[in-house]
């Protein structure tokens, strides 16, 4: 395995507010690679410079990274210039899936169904937004993970303190309706045609939302895979889930946020390009579902490391010939 994958980085740690999952996130893929024979060495991009990166001669890098320059299209543009394949979307993908309001933009031109959203800013008539959407309210970052600075908001009051909350971690701040439902995660494997849906989970929380708290350190959130639903709901969220990512153009593997409400509708939330890989992480535990170990996963998503700007020049330039 080393002999065909060659010197690997695993790109954890970063920038952003996610550091501490993407830290866990980074140590568990190395291990995992470890085990699996792979030549593979932790690079902390929060405390290294892109010079240092380069001078590692990586052959091929995962990404780790959670949020900021790790999830959205930054870290993938530097690979692309230092033409190091790397595992996950591109940069045009992972831009679009971390900003959810342009996300649900692309949804909607799709015909897929996302909750009604406003994008709230200093100047915004907290009413009118009240009035158009209803009460109670998401209110979230648009540009941030790990449900950091997402609050519920059942009153203009609640609405703005909320606004002020989510505007810490990110100057453009969402207002979303709020579905009453079950809420489900679904990871796609993948790219183009070949993208594939694992097995659904929904996530339980006894009392509260499934907050930051909830998702790292609570032992009382319930994870039940596969999703205990019908079956034909069961094929229409794995379908849905799908087409959510191919629309945004991801590759590799991503997961999908839901929430199925009490008339069986499912209605996209959100798209991760680059998903939790910690003990507790979504993505391990439906692959484990679906037969596949955490090692071999981690592999899987190795092999289909790439450069996807030069790959498409590749293939332009041989189309021309």
């Amino acid at each position: 395995m080393s002999e065909m994958l060659g010197r690997v980085g695993v790109l954890y740690g970063g920038k952003s507010a996610e550091r501490e999952v993407s830290l866990m996130s980074g140590k568990g893929v190395h291990e995992a690679l470890l085990s699996k024979n792979v030549d593979a060495h932790l690079f902390d991009i929060g405390t290294k410079t892109l010079a240092e990166l380069a001078n590692e001669k990586f052959d091929k890098v995962f990404i780790a990274l959670h949020g900021r320059y790790g999830e959205d299209g930054a870290i993938q543009g530097a690979l692309e210039l230092l033409g190091i394949p790397y595992t996950g979307s591109g940069v045009m993908a992972s831009s679009l899936a971390m900003d959810k309001q342009m996300t649900k933009t692309v949804w909607r031109q799709h015909g897929l169904p996302t909750p009604d959203s406003i994008t709230l800013d200093d100047n915004i008539d907290f009413q009118a937004v009240a009035a158009e959407l209803g009460l109670p309210l998401i209110v979230k970052p648009a540009r941030e993970g790990s449900t950091l600075g997402l609050t519920i908001a059942d009153d203009i009051s609640s609405l703005k303190s909320g606004y002020m909350m989510a505007s810490r971690f990110d100057k453009s701040v969402m207002a979303e309706r709020f579905v009453k439902g079950r809420e489900l995660t679904v990871p796609v494997l993948g790219s183009g045609e070949s993208a594939r849906a694992l097995p659904i989970i929904e996530i339980r929380v006894p009392s509260g939302h499934y907050d930051y708290e909830h998702k790292y350190h609570s032992d009382a959130t319930e994870y039940l895979c596969p999703a205990p639903i019908d079956g034909d709901i069961t094929k229409l969220v794995q379908e849905l889930s799908v087409k959510a990512y191919q629309a945004l153009s991801c590759e590799g593997w991503g997961r999908v946020d839901f929430m199925l409400d009490n008339n069986g509708k499912p209605w996209l939330l959100e798209l991760n390009t680059s998903p939790g890989m910690t003990s507790q992480s979504l993505v391990p535990m439906s692959a484990k579902v679906a037969g596949t170990s955490y090692a071999d996963l981690c592999v899987e998503l190795l092999l289909d490391a790439s450069c996807k700007i030069s790959a498409q020049e590749k293939k332009e330039d041989n189309s021309s010939v």
